[in-house]
């Protein structure tokens, strides 16, 4: 249930108001002194989940308590921002934030929370590209190709995603804009892979991760990497920029928490998150994941989140993408 603005400030003033009567400093120093549980809004075993256990793993053995992961995927992760949004802002609490937060933000009318407003950020962990992908029998080889046959088939090639609003697809609908072609979306629930190589639809920008063992065994044609430098997972492979000047897509993640989160408990996660950032064998882990490493500050982080969610709101309004959220 929705609360009024009034009684949802009430109600989060009251859960900082039970927290340890002591000063700010030693409540700080003394964080965590019980079990610290990071909301996932994805399910087990998919790369935010592993993602979010590996930071887990790093913050329990740097500070002592179990830092458990509970899944509540659904409805693009906005059921598990709900979930923080309302606990108590004591730093028991904490969100995996990611792309899918910015893109909700406009996508969705019938939130019961503003995410920029209600979600503090802690720290980025990382960032990386989504590759844009071909059935085999499309005729292009390059973006430039691409886009020519784009041109001369408008309206004629369907482009995938694992459903609308998702990071794939918005991708998509920014890369039709920039370039200025015309092409179908065909949402689907779940990765759309199989139909792609089956030739059903025609192009995807789908994750690295996702796409790249279909992409090594040669079922499909990587066309560019979204991000605006080159992927060390497909150092071959170009960027969508050398061909589209300005364009960028990524996902990224990182840690969030109640927007009254003390600063000093905020500021102790951001370091060691950001020292687990600086771990060799733990970046070699993002590695695999498709992403790099963004260390920072929590303003570092946050500037990014209201970046990401002008941006895919500009897309959003100018696609008129629609969505019953």
């Amino acid at each position: 249930m929705k609360l009024p603005h009034r009684r949802q400030f009430l109600h989060l003033a009251a859960g900082a108001a039970a927290l340890p009567a002591m000063p700010r400093l030693a409540w700080a120093q003394a964080y965590p002194s019980r079990p610290v549980r990071i909301v996932v809004g994805f399910a087990p075993g998919g790369a935010v989940d592993v993602l979010a256990r590996l930071m887990g793993q790093w913050l329990s053995e740097r500070l002592g308590q179990p830092f458990v992961i509970e899944n509540r995927p659904g409805a693009a992760a906005n059921i598990a921002t709900e979930v923080v949004v309302r606990a108590p802002p004591d730093g028991y609490t904490l969100l995996m934030v990611g792309a899918n937060n910015a893109i909700s933000a406009t996508l969705c009318q019938k939130l019961n929370f503003n995410f920029i407003r209600d979600i503090a950020p802690v720290a980025g962990i990382n960032r990386g590209p989504n590759v844009m992908v071909v059935n085999s029998s499309v005729p292009a080889k390059t973006i430039q190709e691409f886009i020519t046959y784009a041109k001369a088939n408008p309206g004629k090639i369907n482009m995938a995603s694992p459903g609308i609003g998702s990071s794939p697809h918005v991708a998509g609908e920014l890369f039709k804009m920039m370039a200025g072609v015309d092409m179908v979306h065909v949402p689907y629930r779940g990765p759309p892979i199989s139909d792609l190589i089956a030739g059903q639809v025609q192009v995807n920008f789908g994750t690295t991760p996702a796409s790249i063992e279909y992409i090594r065994a040669g079922k499909v044609r990587a066309l560019a990497v979204t991000s605006t430098t080159r992927s060390e997972m497909l150092p071959d492979i170009p960027t969508v920029a050398e061909f589209v000047p300005g364009y960028e897509a990524s996902f990224w993640n990182g840690l969030g928490a109640p927007s009254i989160t003390p600063a000093e408990i905020v500021g102790k996660l951001n370091r060691e998150i950001n020292a687990a950032l600086a771990d060799p064998k733990l970046k070699a882990r993002l590695a695999d994941l498709g992403g790099t490493a963004i260390p920072g500050l929590p303003g570092d982080f946050g500037k990014l989140i209201a970046d990401e969610t002008e941006k895919w709101g500009t897309v959003i309004r100018a696609a008129k993408i629609k969505a019953a959220c």
